[in-house]
């Protein structure tokens, strides 16, 4: 009874696992959707809005700053003028009105040459912001694909475990049916039960795993953890890499490094930009008058100004308490850093590429061997039991040769998976992570 009840949670689960009424799930349409909805993908984009943002911004430094003025003013008050000619008869005006109406259109433009070294150096700064989102684009499709090839491989291992478990099934059923016979003691009968609940609980835990791996999948893709998709995947391992091609393609398109380069220039002209201070600073100035006064005290009674006016302002700074000789000094210590930081960031490339590249290769290796070891495991299972029906193998060597396939196909799985895993990341850090297949809509 309790090996019928066991059975049907395995069963169930199957059902679950494999009848499921969930979308069809490959592994560019994980990286398509992981794409379009991942946070860090939405958060870098969004940052290189802002850098673009503010070049603009700074573009308005180079712009002329044009202000219209209007300005009416009314006054009414009580005037009494005394005049030279006749100082003991003033004159008295009571309520005297007068109005002035003001338009002024005035336009000032200031050339700077540190504003013209800015304007390229956020320039320099917005390309190292594309380059960085995309840095954050090519880890996510990386973790993308090591969590989808992770849920493909333990897929795998639970195909594995089931069939592990079938034959337990049938040696447990033929113990049974020896020991009812009186072939065999009750004792042998007991250890296939055992054995039997030993694969029954590793298929269950493998549903576990199964199933947080789903979760870790759909994680990255930004999308609920109850979201079903049907993965009918397999490992699949690419043509070899070469070497030199790897580090070639490393140095003119991986997105860190040629961030750090570009880190540089922005060095560079942050210096150049200091340096620029020093200039003399030109500002020209213009500017439209039409001024109307009306008045009903003092010798003019209306007065209209119409004209334009214009100027130009030359300054430089000279001297500002070495301020700026120290953002100098600060400047050109932060050029030797960045250098610094290349070398630092060619060699940990080179050396994770080198790393890599070995774990590759010896992963390859072990591959052709593992795969023999397989072919050699499933023919001495196959053939212990048949012996193992006639009767002529005891339990404890059809469970040996049974544990040694399932160790077998479990390390060929494993084998897969690492080359797999070593393929992305090689495709990381040569900067080709945008797989072919995805186009340049991905980048």
């Amino acid at each position: 009874m309790k090996k019928i009840i066991l059975l049907g949670m395995m069963v169930a689960f199957s059902c679950t696992l494999y009848g499921q009424e969930g979308e069809p799930l490959t592994f560019e349409k994980a990286v398509e959707i992981g794409l379009e909805n991942n946070f860090d993908v939405k958060i870098a984009t969004n940052q290189v809005l802002l850098a673009e943002n503010e070049k603009k911004q700074a573009g308005s430094l180079l712009m002329p700053v044009l202000d219209l003025n209007n300005t009416r003013i009314y006054r009414k008050e009580d005037t009494e003028q005394a005049f030279v000619s006749d100082p003991e008869n003033p004159r008295i005006i009571p309520n005297a009105q007068t109005r002035n109406n003001n338009y002024s259109l005035v336009a000032i433009y200031g050339f700077r040459a540190d504003a013209v070294v800015a304007l390229q150096r956020l320039g320099k700064l917005k390309e190292v912001s594309e380059l960085e989102a995309k840095v954050v684009i090519e880890n996510t499709v990386a973790a993308i694909a090591t969590a989808y090839y992770r849920l493909v491989l333990e897929l795998q291992r639970y195909e594995v475990l089931s069939h592990t478990l079938k034959l337990s099934d049938e040696r447990l059923e033929i113990a049974k049916a020896q020991y009812e016979l009186g072939r065999a003691s009750k004792r042998d009968f007991l250890a296939a039960q055992v054995d039997y609940n030993a694969d029954l609980t590793a298929l269950v835990a493998q549903e576990q795993v199964i199933q947080n791996s789903r979760v870790n999948l759909n994680e990255l893709l930004a999308i609920g953890p109850d979201k079903d998709f049907v993965v009918n995947d397999t490992i699949t391992i690419e043509d070899s890499f070469s070497l030199e091609e790897l580090k070639e393609s490393a140095f003119d398109q991986n997105k860190g490094f040629l961030a750090t380069q570009r880190m540089e220039n922005v060095a560079y002209l942050q210096l150049k930009e200091l340096r620029a201070q020093r200039l003399p600073t030109i500002t020209l100035n213009g500017s439209y008058i039409d001024n109307t006064l009306n008045s009903d005290a003092g010798f003019l009674l209306s007065n209209q100004q119409q004209g334009i006016n214009l100027g130009a302002t030359i300054s430089l700074n000279l001297f500002s308490g070495l301020a700026l000789n120290k953002r100098i000094q600060a400047a050109k210590i932060q050029i030797n850093n960045q250098k610094h930081l290349i070398e630092q960031y060619e060699n940990q490339m080179l050396s994770d590429l080198q790393r890599t590249f070995n774990t590759y290769q010896n992963s390859k290796r072990l591959l052709e061997i593992e795969k023999l070891n397989y072919e050699v495991a499933v023919e001495s299972s196959d053939i212990t039991l048949d012996r193992f029906r006639l009767g002529i193998t005891n339990y404890l060597e059809f469970r040996d040769a049974q544990v040694s396939r399932l160790q077998a196909e479990s390390r060929l799985i494993e084998s897969l998976y690492t080359i797999k895993e070593n393929e992305i990341e090689l495709m990381r850090l040569s900067g080709n992570i945008y797989f072919a297949n995805l186009g340049e809509n991905s980048q």
